[in-house]
């Protein structure tokens, strides 16, 4: 069975990152209606580290979930987009891991670009993420925490790819946190 995604970009008019992951995990999932929806996903206990020294800051222990609204305005604040690569496909086994996803349709990334003109960084949140991005806009899929440049819709850009925020990518929180502030600080978030 096909599915579309099931969100709208974020894309924030003042954006200078757009942040691409894969596609959302299944609606069962979710413990709110943005990205990264999945409580056990360590997206946003990342931002928490990197933008509070405090991974549990955008988390809500109590309902166990996200504290959506704060994770907005931070990305407001700071000029960060949010979308996948994929805007339809077919969970091969009906689970949240890429390595199941049969990208159907790919993100139009030049429509999303159009929208956040002062936007020159693109973040690949996963090795998914990268490659489909890469097939075709003629980007190299650089190596983990470093960018490549590419051209995209008469735009130079960057392509930076980070570790997955899944927990089952083997690194630890802190680990991947460093790649994430390293990566803001070299565009100039932080």
């Amino acid at each position: 069975m096909i599915e579309s995604h099931p969100l709208q970009p974020f894309l924030p008019s003042n954006a200078r990152l757009l942040m691409l992951g894969s596609f959302p995990p299944p609606k069962n999932r979710w413990c709110m209606d943005f990205f990264y929806p999945n409580r056990t996903n360590m997206m946003w206990e990342i931002f928490g580290q990197v933008f509070y020294d405090n991974h549990l800051h955008l988390v809500d222990t109590a309902h166990k979930t996200f504290r959506q609204k704060d994770i907005e305005e931070l990305l407001n604040r700071h000029g960060i987009a949010i979308y996948d690569t994929a805007s339809a496909v077919i969970r091969l086994q009906g689970n949240a891991s890429d390595k199941f996803l049969q990208v159907v349709e790919k993100t139009d990334i030049p429509a999303l670009l159009s929208h956040i003109p002062n936007c020159h960084d693109i973040v690949c949140t996963g090795q998914k993420s990268a490659e489909t991005l890469c097939e075709d806009y003629g980007a190299k899929v650089p190596q983990m925490g470093e960018c490549s440049p590419f051209s995209i819709a008469n735009r130079e850009m960057h392509l930076w790819r980070m570790p997955s925020s899944s927990r089952a990518y083997p690194m630890k929180l802190e680990q991947k946190a460093e790649f994430y502030r390293s990566m803001f600080q070299s565009i100039g978030i932080l």
